[in-house]
């Protein structure tokens, strides 16, 4: 399974308190689902305000990068600039 981590206060106020979770999905995009299917909304708010780092990489919009059984997710605060 994925083990998906977070400091991000926003992640945290939607899974009441839960910064961390374990998810069995082949991409992104099915992580996501299973994520918004466990706390409804979640999927939006990272999409809107996350960066997703899987193994060490940072990853922008690719929804379909595949996961592998043991893959590190973190789900990273988006720094907006001015």
């Amino acid at each position: 399974m994925a083990r998906v981590s977070t400091v991000a206060q926003q992640v945290r106020a939607l899974t009441g308190g839960i910064d961390h979770f374990d998810i069995a999905a082949p991409t992104l995009r099915a992580l996501l689902a299973a994520l918004d299917q466990r706390h409804p909304g979640l999927a939006d708010q990272i999409s809107d305000h996350m960066a997703i780092a899987i193994d060490g990489e940072i990853h922008h919009d690719l929804l379909d990068a595949p996961l592998a059984a043991d893959s590190e997710v973190v789900l990273i605060p988006r720094i907006s600039g001015g």
